[in-house]
């Protein structure tokens, strides 16, 4: 059975974002896999260490001037890992997203489970998984904070989902895409091997007619005008006392005088 994992290419939190004429830019660092995606490489490894997986694939979207992503699941050590990219994907948001990914897992065969990270932290929507899910017209299981079962033969998985009542075990049958929580692993970190071999590895790059993207697919949500958040003015008044009681009393005075109480 085939994992694919689908992995992003995020600005790294530690940098400063910086707003000028419209345009967003992220000083001072470079761009990281996206935190989230972490999570999901180690499961898919995790899986074919414990023998429920034959091949780990890393596939992700962008330009071919930003794979640092991709380059770090190969560190980590998928087997295999492929770009979608394509003109037609600039600015892409979840739908056409989804679109160009479902149509690139479409090409690997004995796919049998698709996992994400719980979502991006640039987009923070969390939908890619759920509209690839749908796409692909696979189940979908999200916030998924363990997997308790994968049975390949019977073709079920089970697993355990983070809900905020609590929690709910879930099986479901295979093909399945999954979307995980940071509490299901510990993500390794690259070894020195690793990195020597991601940066030798020749990434396959796939166009849009690759994939087969429909060009009745457009993004439906754009970003026409960024700017920076309004700078608020704060006041604060130090209520003087010599005790702790004075300065309660003068306190109840003052909120009273402003109608807060």
């Amino acid at each position: 059975m085939r994992v694919v994992v689908c992995v992003k290419e995020t600005p790294d939190t530690a940098a400063n974002i910086e707003v000028s004429e419209g345009i967003v830019t992220w000083s001072g660092t470079s761009p990281v896999i996206n935190p989230w995606d972490e999570y999901a490489v180690e499961e898919s490894l995790l899986l074919k260490e414990k023998g429920l997986a034959t091949v780990c694939t890393a596939i992700t979207m962008g330009n071919e001037d930003t794979c640092e992503g991709i380059k770090h699941a190969i560190a980590m050590g998928v087997d295999e890992a492929v770009l979608v990219s394509d003109p037609a994907l600039a600015k892409a948001d979840t739908l056409l997203t989804s679109h160009a990914l479902s149509q690139a897992i479409r090409r690997f065969d004995h796919v049998g489970l698709v996992i994400f990270g719980r979502q991006a932290i640039d987009g923070d929507t969390g939908q890619t998984a759920v509209q690839v899910g749908r796409r692909l017209g696979w189940n979908t299981l999200t916030y998924v904070s363990k997997i308790l079962a994968l049975d390949v033969i019977a073709g079920t998985i089970t697993v355990e989902r983070m809900l905020e009542q609590g929690k709910q075990v879930c099986i479901g049958r295979l093909p399945t895409v999954i979307s995980v929580l940071k509490c299901i692993n510990e993500p390794r970190y690259p070894s020195f091997i690793g990195l020597r071999r991601a940066s030798q590895f020749e990434i396959p790059v796939w166009s849009g007619a690759d994939v087969m993207l429909d060009p009745a697919v457009t993004s439906k949500v754009t970003w026409p005008e960024v700017s920076n958040v309004p700078v608020h003015a704060g006041f604060a008044e130090i209520i003087e006392g010599t005790t702790a009681q004075e300065k309660a009393e003068k306190l109840v005075e003052k909120l009273i005088a402003d109608k807060v109480i």
